[in-house]
């Protein structure tokens, strides 16, 4: 693999990139005695995981906006953090209903997620809007960003990956500077949208090659194979306990995107343990 420059290969001094497991609970759950159950439960299984230690998995969750301040309050300690799932591109002003990435910061955001299929499609968010967000949430130091790009299977069917993925990162991070990523400001969560929500999961090696291509995309609008290796990229799908293991076996998936099963603070909790066995083993292995 060329990351896009022959002449750049990977150095065996680059230490690995550290997994990051994030559960997106979407529009769920329904009301906040409900959110406040799974929130203890997770800081409950969390208590004795290590998770804020760096050779460990690290550990976010996207609760609806309601349930953020709770969850920063349930969680403090239990080494998982929180993050929002969305922020618009404005600070302040008469945009009802808009959210400010200076807000989410102020009460105790760590992440915020941006450009969910979900967002794209059902709300009819660019890439344009998209790229003001995330430029928007990085001059805040305590924010960092997952954006999610990802085909169709339409697409996919079509041998379009490669090229609908670039166009999403061109597009969302087009006037961010390579330092934002070397300074790990921006996680990559790559979710071929014919997974989502559909149980069907890609297969090893079709995440593999998907996160090549976006290693390549990377290297080349940056012209640095260094941002290519340093970004983490996560794989998002359909995501469970029995396919954490064998999805992050592979080379350049850096942990998992997580829906429907981070609604169970026992499933979520597995799917981390998963991450830390096999990013274990893959360390083990180089």
């Amino acid at each position: 693999k060329s990351y896009g420059l022959g002449s750049w290969k990977k150095s065996p001094e680059v230490g690995g990139r550290r997994p990051i497991v994030a559960g997106n609970w979407k529009l769920n759950p329904p009301v906040l005695s409900e959110a406040s159950a799974l929130l203890s439960g997770l800081a409950s299984n969390f208590a004795d995981r290590d998770a804020s230690k760096p050779s460990a998995p690290e550990a976010v969750v996207f609760p609806p906006l309601p349930f953020v301040v709770d969850a920063v309050q349930t969680l403090e300690g239990s080494g998982l953090k929180v993050g929002a799932q969305n922020a618009g591109p404005k600070e302040k002003g008469a945009f009802t209903g808009e959210v400010a990435p200076s807000m989410l910061a102020s009460v105790g955001c760590s992440f915020v997620l941006l450009g969910h299929s979900e967002r794209r499609t059902l709300f009819g968010e660019t890439d344009s809007l998209i790229n003001a967000a995330l430029r928007k949430c990085l001059e805040q130091p305590s924010l960092k960003v997952i954006l999610c790009v990802g085909e169709t299977l339409e697409q996919y069917e079509s041998g379009l990956l490669e090229e609908v993925v670039d166009a999403q990162i061109r597009g969302g991070l087009d006037g961010v500077d390579a330092d934002a990523l070397l300074s790990d400001g921006v996680v990559i969560a790559y979710e071929p949208v014919w997974a989502i929500g559909t149980g069907l999961v890609a297969t090893p090696e079709q995440a593999q090659a998907a996160h090549v291509a976006i290693r390549n995309s990377l290297a080349e609008l940056y012209d640095s194979g260094a941002v290519a290796e340093a970004v983490r990229i996560q794989y998002g799908g359909s995501v469970t306990p029995e396919s954490i293991e064998q999805l992050m076996g592979v080379e350049d998936v850096d942990g998992a995107l997580v829906g429907g099963a981070s609604l169970d603070a026992d499933s979520f909790t597995r799917i981390w343990d998963g991450a830390l066995k096999a990013d274990s083993e893959k360390r083990a292995m180089n």
